[in-house]
């Protein structure tokens, strides 16, 4: 491919906005779900005598969502590297919005007993499916628009979208759990649900103007584009599979983050609702200015160093977070929340869109991205309800949940440091056996 081909300002611009808008309601509707499946959905659809009993269904709800996303990846992989990534930038963004709205429609336990959670737990794995090609689409299509020396900082742009949906998330539930718990277990938690129809009408208007990726407009007009990319994935790259998987474990520290700790604090600890949600905001802002920067840095010092430092920071941090909230000093709360998932844990969720889809060959990359990080992804999702099934409920579980955490944060880095460094690799060697490309 020509050195110039994919240096295109403009189109790596409106590549990198399409990402970040579609990330943005990918993650509005994943983790609004994640935010009420700590606080509302217990009582609304799994009520039950122990309400730790409904809390720890509903969390494992959650974590349904993660399961139905490698299936996605698989279907959805297919599609972006067999027709284009634009095309399945548009199916999930209409796809997840639709699920989203049609949960905040959904009649309760009470109004219709047992179809109601059997109801809830289809959409969430509609959402998880469409979510499973979602982000592995939005990287693939910022990085192969992007110039060779500004991958990471333009494929950053995804996870950006991702803290500015968490944000959004949980700023628009701070006010909703303020109702008094009839409103809010009635209509009130329904509404951010509604309001996802907003997102994904915007989502779809910036992205009908993406243009098709250079590499795959090549591949496609020189009849590269492999028939079936899934069977070309595993038959020639499945070890890059195996790393991205255990790479993206990574996302463990956000789920207990999002979802694990703050349902820690209020249901166990007795925190107030508004200031546990107020952290997860303030961390995601501050996410939004540490995201770009983090890219810009790895693509000045590399993507390994970067990753397997954030992944320690995030090891560490997730110990001094939880436990901040057993001394229910909000001022420690707010420190350690905002510090560890606003910046030290975003040193590896700024690299991992550029990192994970630079293992790859063009034809192969959207598919290999999507399965491996969702795969993944499937493990961190379900962490928090094995947390609560394992360490219990007590206010001493947050010593399990750290442990835990800290595991899979060091199965990351084994996987990391055992790949190759591929920041200075052009474009068009990426994914390609050492021999045959440029070494970094």
């Amino acid at each position: 491919m020509p050195a110039a081909e994919n240096e295109r300002p403009h189109a790596s611009r409106t590549a990198a906005r399409a990402a970040w808008i579609g990330s943005a309601l990918e993650y509005y509707d994943f983790f609004l779900y994640g935010t009420a499946a700590a606080l509302v959905f217990g009582t609304v659809f799994f009520p039950d005598e122990d309400p730790a009993v409904g809390t720890l269904v509903s969390l494992a709800t959650f974590g349904v969502g993660y399961a139905a996303r490698p299936i996605g990846a698989l279907v959805l992989g297919h599609v972006g590297d067999r027709y284009g990534r634009r095309r399945v930038l548009m199916m999930t963004v209409i796809a997840m919005g639709a699920a989203t709205f049609l949960i905040g429609c959904l009649p309760t336990y009470d109004a219709i007993g047992v179809t109601a959670p059997l109801l809830l737990v289809l959409l969430r794995l509609l959402q998880g499916f469409f979510a499973g090609g979602e982000q592995a689409s939005a990287n693939s299509m910022t990085l192969e628009h992007a110039p060779d020396h500004r991958r990471a900082y333009y494929s950053s742009f995804t996870l950006g979208g991702t803290q500015a949906g968490q944000a959004i998330a949980t700023a628009i539930f701070i006010p909703i759990a303020t109702l008094p718990d009839s409103a809010l277990n009635s209509w009130g938690w329904r509404v951010p649900f509604w309001l996802s129809a907003v997102v994904a009408i915007v989502a779809v208007v910036i992205r009908r103007s993406l243009e098709e990726t250079p590499v795959f407009e090549r591949e496609a007009a020189e009849g590269e584009v492999p028939r079936i990319p899934m069977a070309e994935l595993f038959r020639n790259h499945w070890r890059a599979v195996l790393r991205v998987v255990f790479a993206a474990v990574i996302a463990t520290p956000s789920t207990i983050f999002t979802v694990w700790a703050l349902s820690y604090a209020v249901n166990t600890v007795g925190l107030e609702r508004t200031p546990m949600l107020l952290v997860g905001v303030l961390a995601n802002l501050l996410a939004l200015v540490t995201i770009p920067a983090w890219g810009k840095l790895s693509d000045r010092i590399g993507r390994k160093p970067q990753f397997i430092g954030g992944s320690i920071g995030s090891a560490v941090m997730t110990f001094v977070y939880l436990w901040t909230i057993t001394t229910e000093n909000y001022v420690l709360i707010f420190l350690a929340g905002i510090l560890f998932f606003g910046a030290v844990y975003t040193a590896t969720s700024a690299v991992w869109p550029a990192f994970y889809g630079e293992m790859f060959t063009a034809q192969v990359r959207l598919s290999g991205t999507a399965f491996g990080t969702q795969i993944g992804f499937a493990i961190a999702g379900f962490v928090p309800s094995v947390i609560t099934a394992v360490a219990g409920d007590g206010r001493g579980s947050w010593v399990g949940a750290s442990l835990i955490t800290a595991l899979l944060c060091v199965v990351s880095i084994v996987a990391v440091a055992s790949g190759r460094e591929t920041y200075r690799m052009p474009t068009a060697d990426l994914g390609k056996p050492a021999k045959q490309g440029v070494s970094a």
